[in-house]
This record gives C-alpha cells, structure tokens and sequence, in this order.
C-alpha cells in the first residue's frame, strides 16, 4: 500500500557561524525547516521565496538559494504520510521572525541537535 505523500521546498538556512534555523508550526511539536507547499504553477525556488517571506518576512532571491537536492523522508506532523522534499541552502545575516502560521523558531548548533524533538527532514539535512 502506498502511503500518501506531501511534496514540499525547504530551506536549510544558515547563519555565518554555522547555525541552522529551525520553525515549528502553531499546534506541532516538531522543528523543521522553513519552507512549504507549492502553488499551483509555481517552481520550488518561486515557492520558497514565497514561503520565507510569509513565515519569516525574510526577503530573498533566487539567486541567492543554492540546489542541496531531492530528500524522501516520513512527515514530521502527518502521521502515515511520505514526504518528497526539494531542498536549498541560504546564508543569512537578515532578521527573521515567526509569522504566519510559525508559532516558534531557533537558531541551532547543527552538531549539538542531541534528542531535539525534531523532524525527520532535519536529521536528514543536518
């Protein structure tokens, strides 16, 4: 049986000293990366310069998003969901905050995640 899939774009986003961004969504318990859903008609990096600007009011480029590649993980919030995510990497030194539906978000030491309640799309990629 195959089970039912959400296809994302994600950011692994990074600060000069190495330190990876986090969000957790209103009502989940996991960390994850910052990203989304695509629209109709809209290409992974259109979508994630969307979505970093509606969560975090993060104003990015094109450009500036560097291809890491194709992940297939299980979702962090659907249970019994496979999750296909596009993955790019940003450096930042702009300030975010948690807006739209991001109740939470934090820098992280990417070698100290320890037992961190995490999804699996970040143990993946960090």
């Amino acid at each position: 049986m195959t089970r039912p899939l959400i296809r994302v774009v994600a950011a692994l986003v990074t600060r000069a000293n190495g330190d990876v961004l986090l969000v957790r969504k209103r009502g989940t318990r996991l960390f994850m990366n910052p990203g989304g859903k695509y629209e109709p008609g809209e290409t992974a990096p259109q979508t994630l310069v969307r979505e970093l600007n509606e969560e975090l009011g993060l104003v990015v480029s094109e450009s500036s998003l560097t291809y890491l590649g194709f992940f297939e993980t299980d979702a962090a919030n659907e249970a019994g969901h496979a999750l296909e995510a596009e993955v790019y990497a940003l450096t930042t030194t702009e300030p975010v905050s948690p807006l739209a539906e991001i109740e939470e978000l934090r820098w992280v030491d990417p070698t100290a995640l320890g037992d961190a309640p995490v999804a699996p799309l970040v143990r993946l990629l960090v």
